[in-house]
């Protein structure tokens, strides 16, 4: 009988976790080979399918990471932490409200990847493919994930 006690009290501490768990992270989808096929040469130059769908990942992680960061409670964060958390929301403007969305900030600070010519020409395939929508404004780019 106390086993099955223990069993149900823990039952709902993970429901009460899923609940709150439920904030979906929304992910960039990876490109296929036929929408690579399909983007003009002079956008690809020398990229692979393997880079794009690298850099997609890598960008995955990014907006996971940043919006980890953005549903976490204020109290729990360390100052460092907090700092981000704060720069995020001055980031969001009106036209970005309730889109998920990436700086170049953010790539720096969540990923190793450089911001060169490389990095945006691999974001205008995507904004191609209509997985990331660009908005200008505010001295900043926000790519929001479509």
């Amino acid at each position: 009988v106390k086993n099955g006690e223990q069993t149900s009290a823990v039952e709902p501490e993970a429901a009460k976790k899923s609940a709150k768990e439920r904030t979906v992270i929304k992910e960039t989808a990876l490109i296929t080979a036929e929408e690579f096929a399909g983007v003009p040469a002079y956008m690809k130059g020398r990229l692979t399918y393997g880079q794009v769908n690298a850099f997609v990942q890598e960008m995955n992680k990014a907006v996971l990471g940043k919006y980890k960061i953005l549903h976490q409670p204020l109290k729990s964060m360390s100052s460092t932490v907090r700092n981000l958390y704060h720069r995020f929301i001055e980031e969001e403007t009106k036209d970005t409200k309730g889109e998920f969305f990436i700086v170049e900030a953010d790539f720096k600070e969540f990923t190793q990847l450089k911001l060169d010519k490389r990095f945006h020409s691999i974001l205008s395939i995507l904004r191609h493919c209509q997985r990331v929508r660009e908005v200008r404004g505010s001295r900043l780019i926000r790519y929001i994930i479509c």
